[in-house]
């Protein structure tokens, strides 16, 4: 009888083994879904539909209730459930939730090359947790577990009169019925009735809509300039975007691109201290007589509010319009901590009425590259912005005294390297434009310091704003570091690989000078000694390449600035500089705010002074320096080689008669 038993218990566990977990069984053994099944367990209508119907459980992890801020009632379970059993493969375009009155589920796929995701409405699906099985009624069922929480649209608890499913438009009529926080949506919602575009926000289908809330019309005179375009130009047609659904600083048409008018709209996430900030862009592309062309931000105050039509955002000010000065801007008139904060209160550390901030304040037409707020977090920055008088160079450093939008340099650019002058005096800015795929990302130099426009075309009533990732002026790069990362410098570094000859140039004991030929003025030398050129890359030529770079190099205690070198030596008297390999001499005079410096004879522009670096400068020039005797040398490499190959013929063709004979 016992051995009986025995038997039956060993084939109910196989039985049991070899069944597959109902959903409910599967939530009970996640510890990570414990929130949700206690939400889950607490609700008679979520419950019935798991032990009766077929299903889809959208389930947010422990982390991600941890992190929700909005309302919990026994409800929120409903809008984590689709009466339908929903897989992987068939999740898309929109689903409806058992939470009556709201807005469907969005789900958006962005696919790209490296990555399949799927988000429904902003959670993002763990596709690795996904599951399926039957219920105890044999109903289908599917779990996905999801990284947020999905927040209904909820009506205000004391509303007597709820607005069910409402598209953008009926958000935007009845927006003080739901519970939006603070935000009051009126001045947008006035503007909107006003010009009649309430078919706009009426549109069936799947759309983006950016709603600024009544904070952002402040001045009140920012009303009078938003027109039919403007309202347009804050939908974005066909897509519904959610922020972390949504690619950073990818851009979409608005309803505003047509021929004259041509406006996109892209997301961008910064983080602030601990403080993540997700801010939208607006980009005049094309503009007109009342529509500035470039860019205006706007933060995103409440994000991924879910409607019939779409998803709807609620940011601080208006899109489109430009109406703030570039110091307003700085300022952060509209928001307190803005991306360039830091930059506003390094300005105002000079006083309330130093130079620098008055012609900010009065100038029509300037360009600021604005260093980001993490920009002012290097150690070597904190300790120059103590130094008021080096930080008087440094500001003036990313003024430009005309409007600059990053069309008009990459057009400059074209052909040549553009340089920009500075609000200080002979001191340049030069940009420089990298290719990758599609894409385009512009850097720009200044006082030895490359930094890469994060954030370009940011319109202002007196010109253009930049925001850069670095603080020009301020070096963070030996003099080795600066030849090998700076685009210009590619054949003189390439040069230094031979013989070891660039590994010194990192060295913090000494100061280097090095006056540094840039690429076009090897690729003239090229053009007029080719045999030469070629020569000098020659592994058996090595040595002679040393030679001829060291000239260029001044190694002593100290550096010198182009200023040191014209003090030291002018145009009757020359000065002697001890270098590696022969003394150095050399006058410099300045012509049409040019600098040129001497030697042996002969005059040649230096392109780029002061390139500072930690170790030393680096003086970019558009001439090697090199004698005729050099090309002589190196040009009868060829015919060296060229002879060698001839004895070397001959030898085996007298061998080859030897053994005949």
């Amino acid at each position: 009888m016992g051995g009986l038993v025995l038997l039956l218990v060993l084939f109910a566990g196989l039985v049991t083994a070899d069944r597959k977990l109902t959903i409910y069984e599967r939530l009970r053994e996640d510890a990570d879904l414990s929130q949700f099944l206690a939400l889950l367990e607490r609700n008679l209508i979520a419950n019935s539909t798991l032990q009766l119907r077929q299903m889809t459980l959208f389930a947010p992890t422990n982390q991600a209730f941890q992190r929700y801020n909005g309302e919990m009632d026994d409800n929120l379970v409903l809008y984590h459930i689709a009466n339908l059993a929903i897989t992987l493969t068939n999740l898309d375009y929109a689903i409806s939730s058992e939470l009556d009155g709201n807005p469907p589920l969005w789900v958006t796929r962005p696919r790209d090359v490296a990555h399949d995701d799927i988000y429904v409405n902003n959670a993002k699906v763990d596709v690795s947790r996904s599951y399926q099985s039957v219920n105890k009624n044999g109903k289908r069922q599917v779990l996905h577990v999801i990284d947020q929480v999905l927040q209904p649209l909820q009506p205000h608890g004391s509303t007597s009169n709820p607005v069910y499913n409402p598209n953008a438009y009926q958000f935007l009529e009845h927006s003080d019925v739901f519970n939006i926080g603070q935000h009051r949506l009126r001045s947008f919602r006035q503007k909107v009735n006003q010009l009649k575009k309430k078919e706009v926000l009426n549109a069936d289908g799947r759309h983006t809509f950016f709603i600024p809330v009544d904070e952002g019309f402040k001045p009140t005179t920012r009303s009078d300039l938003i027109d039919e375009k403007v309202v347009d130009g804050h939908v974005i047609p066909h897509h519904v975007l959610f922020t972390q659904a949504t690619e950073d600083s990818k851009e979409f048409e608005t309803l505003a691109f047509s021929d004259n008018v041509k406006v996109t709209i892209s997301f961008s996430t910064t983080v602030n201290g601990n403080e993540e900030i997700t801010y939208v862009k607006s980009n005049t592309v094309a503009g007109d007589t009342k529509h500035s062309k470039g860019v205006v931000m706007a933060d995103i105050v409440r994000a991924n509010i879910p409607v019939k039509n779409g998803v709807v955002h609620l940011i601080q000010r208006p899109l489109m319009v430009v109406d703030t000065s570039v110091i307003d801007f700085l300022k952060g008139i509209e928001k307190e901590d803005g991306p360039l904060s830091k930059f506003y209160e390094v300005i105002m550390d000079l006083g309330p009425n130093n130079p620098f901030l008055n012609e900010l304040m009065n100038a029509k037409d300037v360009t600021l590259f604005g260093p980001s707020n993490d920009a002012w977090n290097e150690r070597s920055v904190q300790h120059i912005v103590r130094n008021h008088q080096k930080l008087k160079e440094i500001l003036n450093l990313h003024l430009v005294r005309e409007r600059l939008p990053m069309d008009l340099i990459l057009q400059n650019n074209q052909n040549q390297i553009y340089q920009a002058p500075t609000a200080l005096p002979r001191k340049y800015l030069y940009f420089n434009v990298l290719q990758y795929g599609h894409n385009q990302t512009l850097t720009v130099e200044g006082g030895g310091v490359n930094a890469t426009v994060t954030q370009p075309n940011i319109a202002a009533t007196n010109g253009f704003v930049h925001i850069i990732d670095r603080v020009l002026g301020v070096p963070y790069t030996t003099v080795f570091e600066k030849l090998k990362t700076d685009p210009m410098l590619n054949i003189t570094y390439s040069l230094g690989k031979r013989q070891m000859f660039n590994h010194p140039l990192n060295d913090m004991e000494h100061r280097y000078t090095y006056f540094v030929p840039r690429d076009h003025a090897w690729m003239k030398f090229q053009i007029r000694h080719p045999s030469a050129f070629k020569a000098l890359f020659r592994e058996d030529y090595g040595y002679f390449t040393k030679q001829l770079l060291e000239r260029h190099v001044i190694r002593a205690s100290r550096a010198y600035t182009v200023s040191d070198l014209k003090l030291l030596a002018n145009e009757t008297h020359p000065f002697v500089l001890p270098t590696t390999r022969d003394p150095l001499k050399l006058r410099v005079k300045e012509s049409d705010k040019n600098y040129y410096v001497e030697w042996n004879g002969h005059w040649i522009h230096v392109f780029r002074p002061d390139v500072e670096c930690t170790n030393g400068i680096i003086h970019v020039i558009d001439e090697p320096f090199i004698l005729e005797s050099d090309i002589r040398a190196t040009g009868s490499a060829d015919n060296l080689q060229i002879a060698n190959t001839f004895f070397l013929l001959l030898a085996s063709y007298l061998f080859v008669r030897v053994l005949e004979f």
